[in-house]
């Protein structure tokens, strides 16, 4: 038994030696280089490749299958002249016992000097896309072979064939370079020093993986520099991949950033189960520049149309230095120290088509807001918005404002109206008002807002605008096929109420406006001092109206404005006006007597003043204005004229007289003067209310006039008697009448 042993094992050792001797003979004596006009033929032939091999190809047998290529290119054999790849390094070698096992040992692989060039013409074909298919075969072994090729998958599926198992001790791919064109578009984008680096790769173990490149891109111009740090780890028979312990970082600059650049992290763990259609990326870390954001993202629906789910919470920071941190440049605002602060939180879901923030919590400034933020198209921009804030100062945000010219022209018009008026209000009238009060500029982007598909609903407990303090206000807006509608828009102001409606239709050459408004008892003197006027009236106003009007600019507006309203204001009174003064003066210029001292108070209180208003054209006629004045009873008519902001009535004042226990003789009021009103003419600036108002000396003299033909017919009467006709005494008392 001991000779058979010793027999066995000397033939053993023969049978390796001659194994050796063998494979050192082929890798001595057969050179692989002779044969490179073969293998570029079968390259050409079986796969459709161009492949150019000018370097020596290095080879080795056993143990290692080994294979090393040197300065080669690759082209498509329809385009042998334009190689999309080239070569300087190849090197890999593989076990050849372990390859019966169906096991691939390899060792390490080397790339070094890679350059693809991929291009698509403008008919869309890229220049790649033949590579991998036969040309040799006969036309008639083309079904058979397609044949064979779609049922071989399945035969190996149905027999349970058991997959290669891999295992390579590392894989090194450097100074590798990506250049992609596509004629159609003139889009180029570019990978520049590309360096891969890996671990020991085998299937169930952590793999450690190192990439780094530069990246690039024409439209826009944009250059990117990455690295990512990962551990790859991978199950095919499961269809099961992860990146675990993700760090991606880098630094992005171009045109996008005006010549900033954006400092970039991502981290968290990855997971894609391509048999279960699921994609994870959990312990999501996330930063720009001052940017710092956290989360967890899932995809389900792979094999399908994917769905996006998940959270996301982003950290207080400065929103506006980020801004200005990647290029962007704010408009210039009312309040530069907005954007300071800004935070978010939300669920979130979505598709390539939308996405949708849910149980959102947002902080902008010293807002707090809550709801829900939905795109529901991205193709259409469509904006679905339903939020409830707590309070938001919209003045702060605003654009700054700027020197308006006609403003400014308007303001010393004003100024100068009242330093006239004085106090006494004896001064003369401007004959009508006539500096431009409105701009015009643009008040709407009317072709981007076109486009607008809107849908929002916001509540908010405070909200200033234009300084005015509005509470508990409820918007609902809708935008869509170029018509914007305000369906909703009312609240509360200084413990009045305030509800308006209006629509714009952008389609037209010129925007047309319907606009509805109403309010319930606001107090319109601290309406007119937010907004930085001073009041001429005081009092709670009742206001409805039903407008239109047309163009894109405030002067459009005004000079287009038609329709009616009706108002009246309560309790209120006529700032620095003294109509008793006013009329006082007409008695005692009748009386022929002039006043020893002033009559009334700084202000005219009345119980209320209302009446109606019909605008045409930008003139608001008020035919019925009616007031109740302690001791004075008002009615008139007239024209505001908006265009301007300019008044032009005519007034009758009805007063009792100086009612003072010590009356002014000047001023009283004697049965003569009963039931006359007395005329009132007030015109100029809309800002000089009451103050406007001046004795009409043309109607003053009518009433003279009136009341000497009532004292000679009193005469008459008292001197005549019945001493003669009443046919004679009635032609008398016409004649002076006349």
């Amino acid at each position: 038994m001991k000779s058979l042993g010793k027999i066995l094992g000397l033939l053993l050792l023969g049978i390796l030696l001659i194994l050796a001797a063998l494979g050192f003979a082929l890798t001595h004596l057969f050179d692989p280089n002779d044969y490179k006009d073969e293998i570029q033929q079968l390259a050409r032939d079986k796969a459709n490749l161009e492949l150019s091999i000018r370097g020596d190809i290095g080879w080795s047998l056993f143990p290692w299958l080994g294979l090393e290529l040197t300065d080669t290119t690759l082209a498509s054999a329809s385009t042998p002249d334009k190689p999309f790849a080239d070569l300087r390094l190849l090197g890999l070698s593989v076990r050849v016992l372990p390859l019966l096992r169906k096991e691939v040992q390899m060792s390490d692989i080397r790339v070094d000097g890679l350059n693809l060039t991929l291009q698509r013409d403008k008919d869309g074909h890229g220049n790649w896309e033949q590579i991998g298919r036969p040309t040799t075969a006969p036309a008639s072994q083309t079904p058979a072979t397609t044949e064979n090729t779609t049922t071989a998958p399945t035969t190996t599926e149905n027999t349970g064939a058991t997959p290669l198992r891999m295992d390579i001790d590392s894989l090194t791919l450097s100074n590798a370079h990506l250049d992609y064109q596509d004629a159609r578009s003139g889009r180029q984008f570019t990978a520049e020093a590309v360096e891969l680096a890996t671990g020991a790769i085998r299937e169930g173990s952590p793999i450690p993986v190192t990439l780094s490149a530069y990246l690039g891109s024409n439209q826009p111009v944009l250059r990117a520099k990455t690295e990512l740090q990962a551990k790859l780890r991978f199950d095919r028979a499961l269809k099961r991949y992860q990146l675990e312990d993700l760090k991606l970082n880098g630094e992005a600059a171009g045109e996008p950033f005006k010549g900033k650049t954006l400092t970039f992290t991502a981290q968290g763990q990855l997971l894609a189960d391509l048999a279960a259609g699921v994609a994870e990326w959990n312990s999501l870390k996330l930063s720009a520049n001052q940017l710092r954001a956290i989360g967890e993202l899932k995809v389900h629906g792979l094999n399908q149309e994917p769905q996006v789910e998940g959270g996301l919470s982003i950290a207080a920071f400065n929103l506006r230095e980020f801004l200005d941190g990647v290029g962007v440049s704010l408009p210039s605002m009312q309040d530069g120290e907005t954007l300071k602060r800004f935070e978010l939180t939300s669920k979130l879901s979505g598709s390539a088509k939308h996405l949708k923030l849910d149980e959102l919590q947002l902080g902008l400034d010293q807002t707090k807001a809550s709801g829900q933020l939905e795109v529901a198209d991205f193709s259409r921009q469509a904006l679905r918005l339903n939020l409830k804030l707590d309070q938001l100062n919209l003045d702060r945000y605003l654009p700054a404002k700027e020197a308006d010219s006609a403003s400014a022209a308007r303001q010393q018009q004003v100024k100068e109206a009242l330093a006239k008026a004085g106090t006494a209000g004896t001064s003369e009238l401007p004959a009508a008002p006539n500096q431009q009060a409105w701009s015009d500029n643009s008040l709407l982007p009317v072709e981007s807002l076109k486009s607008l598909d809107l849908q929002a609903d916001i509540d908010a407990k405070q909200l200033t605008l234009r300084q005015l303090p509005l509470e508990a206000v409820q918007i609902k807006l809708q935008a869509q096929q170029g018509i914007l509608q305000l369906s909703e828009l009312r609240g509360e102001l200084y413990q009045g109420q305030f509800d308006s409606e209006a629509s714009i239709d952008l389609n037209p050459a010129i925007p047309q406006w319907q606009i509805r408004k109403q309010l319930q008892h606001v107090p319109v003197d601290k309406v007119f001092s937010a907004l930085g006027e001073k009041p001429p009236v005081r009092g709670l106003l009742d206001f409805t109206t039903q407008l239109s009007a047309q163009g894109n600019s405030e002067k459009a507006l005004i000079d287009s404005l038609d329709g009616k309203a009706n108002f009246e204001l309560l309790d209120g009174a006529l700032l620095d006006a003294n109509l008793e003064q006013q009329v006082c003066r007409g008695i005692a210029t009748l009386n022929q007597k002039s006043l020893s001292s002033s009559h009334g108070g700084k202000d005219t209180p009345f119980h209320n003043l209302k009446g109606s208003l019909i605008f045409n054209d930008g003139v608001a006629h008020n035919p019925d204005l009616v007031a109740n004045i302690p001791g004075v009873s008002v009615a008139g008519k007239g024209d505001l004229d908006l265009r301007v902001l300019g008044l032009d009535y005519h007034v009758g004042v009805t007063l009792e007289g100086d009612k003072n226990e010590m009356p002014d003789p000047a001023c009283q009021v004697n049965e003569r003067y009963v039931g006359i009103q007395w005329p009132l003419l007030c015109r100029g600036p809309l800002e000089l209310g009451a103050k406007a108002c001046r004795l009409d000396k043309d109607g003053l003299g009518k009433i003279a006039a009136k009341l000497a033909g009532d004292r000679l017919n009193q005469k008459i009467e008292e001197k005549l008697g019945d001493k003669v006709s009443p046919e004679l005494k009635d032609a008398l008392k016409g004649l002076f009448n006349r």
